[in-house]
């Protein structure tokens, strides 16, 4: 039976694991917001100098070469900012589950007491029951661990995807660039 101590110990770690990762999440807005306003105001500052330099351009051969010379940094720009975007919402999924598995483990700590105390103050007679829920217990622990790697190796999969097909966008950005010079 739990004292009113010990629910309220209880109580009071959830809240500061509440607490946490809300801070946790906040953190990441912040970054994010930070993040947008940098390529916000780097992108005022381009748009005004390629402005300036479409408004020199004197026939629309000049105006292609232009175009053409904007497009690869704006592919490399785009690529970073995907990167930075995903860097940020890793990081920050990275904490919720850091907080998350401790909360599982303590979980699991617990409920092993538990049982461990049952057992202790069981009746004679009850050897089958005990070893019931003492393979249940390992059971659940098993599966757990199967799908937390699992999701960690999937988790895994995806950054390569993504690192890849950002790596593919970029080249074929920068082969595009020299066959578009040529075209004008």
């Amino acid at each position: 039976m739990l004292t009113a101590e010990q629910v309220l110990a209880a109580q009071k770690a959830n809240l500061e694991t509440l607490f946490g990762l809300t801070n946790k999440a906040f953190e990441g807005v912040e970054k994010l917001v930070e993040l947008n306003l940098q390529v916000a105001k780097a992108s005022l500052g381009e748009a005004a100098e390629s402005t300036k330099a479409a408004l020199s351009v004197k026939d629309a051969q000049e105006l292609l070469a232009l175009q053409t010379g904007l497009l690869q940094p704006a592919a490399e720009k785009a690529a970073a900012y995907s990167r930075h975007l995903y860097d940020i919402a890793a990081a920050t999924g990275a904490e919720v589950t850091k907080v998350a598995e401790s909360q599982v483990a303590d979980l699991q700590k617990s409920f092993a007491g538990l049982v461990d105390t049952a057992v202790k103050n069981a009746p004679a007679g009850s050897e089958n029951a005990v070893a019931l829920v003492k393979s249940a217990m390992a059971a659940a622990n098993n599966a757990y661990d199967s799908v937390h790697k699992a999701a960690k190796q999937a988790a895994d999969v995806a950054e390569a995807n993504f690192q890849a097909i950002t790596t593919q966008a970029v080249a074929a950005s920068k082969q595009a660039a020299p066959k578009s010079r040529r075209a004008a």
